[in-house]
This record gives structure tokens, sequence and C-alpha cells, in this order.
């Protein structure tokens, strides 16, 4: 089964839907007009809830299906980028500074796609919910929903997301069972010394010659401690320090981040830095501070959720379109925490050839809008039949 009918007759007003949304970014938690526009659409569908303000600007819409049944959570995200458009295009962010490069405007238009299907035809049992989220980008808006009763509050038994993904066919889709996004932590190391002449460095506790050490021996971190089969990404990508050429500064800052996939890989890094930062300090007589925050955690598929998933996209898309163990990659996604409280799959949508997410000329391809409106409206069909 292609793109659903009824999805195909409306696709024009997604296409509008979509653009608006361009034009209109918000950034994190700052989701007002965005939620608002939302809203309004679930009204005109006649979708029997709309919350409002879960984790702060996130939505909830609830279509009830015929009969009794179980609920089963959509998501789609909502916040855009600190970042200028220069696509040129006609629906081009009015905003200075902000933009959505990631594509979660067609992600928000695709699940408004779904909902204006179910509200029409209920050819489900039990109910489903429409999750808006703010703050993927930045802020975890996916655990404040969380946090703010999602879950038990709707009765949501499993969920479901997508992203779309430049470079991959457009209308094709790939997932994977278990792990699919890394965990995603960030350090920033401050080196405290002494500063003073550059003619004389023994007077001084240089903080310069200490931060090279820190990230030299950061880097063992990966060769050295860890087997090389646990995927694990860990980039400095940051120092700064100094101001002059003939003065040592008293000051050094480090900063970068760590991926991961496992739990104690995870934990390993964190203690490894923590003892290289004290024995760098001992080393070269200067104070180090190291401050490890903790991000998104991994987001890993339910396997059984992720070979039903497929069974849906292959039906959409068509079996030669659909990759069902396409592997893991680095990236991170705050539905992670929607998965850790509920057995689910994320997938990526392909978005066709052209500049890939975060990138100032991206733009999200409305042609795909109604496969993935299609998606989320079988798999609700599909997942609680009448």
């Amino acid at each position: 089964m292609p793109v659903l009918n009824r999805i195909a007759d409306f696709a024009d007003d997604m296409t509008a839907w979509r653009r608006h949304l361009h034009r209109h970014p918000e950034l994190g938690f700052d989701c007002h007009q965005t939620a608002a526009f939302v809203v309004q659409r679930l009204r005109d569908f006649g979708v029997d809830q709309i919350h409002e303000g879960i984790g702060r600007t996130g939505v909830v819409g609830i279509i009830q299906g015929q009969g009794d049944g179980p609920t089963i959570g959509l998501r789609a995200d909502m916040d855009a980028l600190p970042m200028d458009e220069v696509t040129g295009a006609e629906w081009a962010s009015i905003v200075p500074g902000r933009m959505h490069a990631c594509g979660h405007d067609g992600h928000t238009t695709m699940l408004l796609g779904a909902a204006r299907y179910l509200a029409e035809t209920r050819n489900f049992a039990g109910r489903v919910a429409l999750i808006f989220q703010p703050a993927e980008e930045a802020g975890g808006g996916g655990e404040a929903m969380v946090r703010d009763g999602l879950m038990d509050r709707f009765g949501i038994t499993r969920v479901f997301a997508m992203h779309n993904n430049p470079g991959q066919d457009a209308g094709s889709f790939r997932t994977t069972p278990g792990p699919i996004m890394a965990a995603v932590d960030t350090f920033e190391i401050h080196v405290k010394g002494r500063g003073g002449h550059g003619a004389l460095p023994h007077l001084t506790a240089d903080p310069v010659v200490a931060a090279v050490g820190v990230v030299s021996a950061i880097q063992t971190i990966s060769s050295r401690n860890h087997y090389a089969l646990d995927d694990l990404a860990l980039s400095v990508t940051q120092i700064h320090t100094g101001s002059a050429d003939n003065i040592v500064p008293d000051t050094a800052y480090i900063c970068g981040t760590v991926r991961t996939f496992a739990p104690q890989v995870r934990d390993m890094v964190r203690r490894r830095m923590t003892q290289i930062c004290e024995g760098q300090a001992a080393a070269y007589d200067v104070q180090i501070a190291l401050d490890y925050q903790q991000g998104y955690p991994a987001t890993v598929n339910d396997s059984a959720e992720a070979a039903f998933a497929v069974e849906v996209a292959r039906e959409i898309a068509g079996e030669a379109n659909v990759a069902p163990d396409s592997g893991r990659e680095m990236g991170a996604e705050d539905f992670s925490y929607l998965l850790n409280a509920r057995p689910g799959c994320y997938l990526f949508l392909g978005q066709g050839d052209g500049p890939g997410v975060h990138n100032p000329t991206y733009d999200f391809n409305d042609e795909i809008a109604p496969v993935g409106a299609s998606f989320f409206a079988r798999l609700v069909e599909r997942a609680q039949p009448v």
C-alpha cells in the first residue's frame, strides 16, 4: 500500500502547514506559536482531547477510536536551530538567527497529517496520543514531558517517532533493533595555573602545558581503556587560553563531547577522565576542575516494536525501500527518554539528495510528508485493529 489516498488528497494543505511553520521557527522550550498552531489544527480536525503545557510547551492530542483498547503514542518534535537560513526559499525563516534546519517543521506536519486522517476515519481500537514535543535540539523536551506524566497520565503503552534523513532515498525507511543513536555527554575542563612572563617560565605554573597534557591523555581513553568493538567517540572540540606571545596565562579551558551506547562505557569514560584530570593537576602543579555533564541517553529500539514498524514501513514504501537492520550512528536524540519509559521504535525516513541537517541551505522535502503521515496512520491501524 503506498500513500493513503485520503492523506494524498490533503497533501497541499500539509505543504502549506509546513511552510508556515518553517517561516516562524522557535527555539527550545519557547515553542508557544508553534504549539498554538498545532492546537488550532487539532481543533479543526475534531481531535477529542487537547492538552497543552505538557513539559512546558508540549501538546498532546487524544483521538478515541472504536471501542476499548490500549493507547499508542506518536511523537513529533517542534523546535528549530539558532542559525541563519540561506535557502532563498519563498517560505524561508522570517526570524533572524533561527531556522528549521533539522526538519522538525516537517515532522510536526507529518503528525498533523496523520492526526487529520485518524480523526476522520477512526479505524482503530483504543486511543492514539499525538505527542508534539519542544526542545529536542537542546533542553531535553522529551525528558520534561515524561517527567510531567506523559506516559502514565495518558496510558501510553508503546511509542514511535521518525526523523527525516538527507542522502537516503526519498520515501524509504530504515531502522534497527536495539541501540540506534548514541548517548551524548559534554565535558568542560578548567585549568588554573599561575601566569607570568614568557621569558621566565620557571616562575609560573603553566596551564597551557597542563592543558596539552590533559588533551593528550584523554585520547588514550578511546585507544587503551575500552574494547574496540564497543562504539565510543570522544572529541575535544575547544581549547582556549592565552592572550600574547610573551605571557604565560593563568588559565586554560577545554571542552568536548562523548558519544557512547553502553552504560558501562559511559561510566568508564567519566571515571577515567576524572582520574586523568587529577593526575595531570599533580603532574603540572596546577588546579584542574572537570565539569562532566551527562546528556541524552542512548536511543534504544525495542526489538519486537522495531520488527512491527518495519512491517508497516514495507506496506507503505515496499520491501525494497525498507532497511530493517541499518545499524546505529553516533548522533543523539531525546526520544530516548520516551523509549526508556515505554517500548517503541525510532525510524529514519529518506529525504532524498540535498544538504544535510543543521546546514544553512537545508530544507525539508515536502513530497515525503504524505509518506510519513501514512506510516503513522497505518501504524495505529495495524497496532490496534478494530
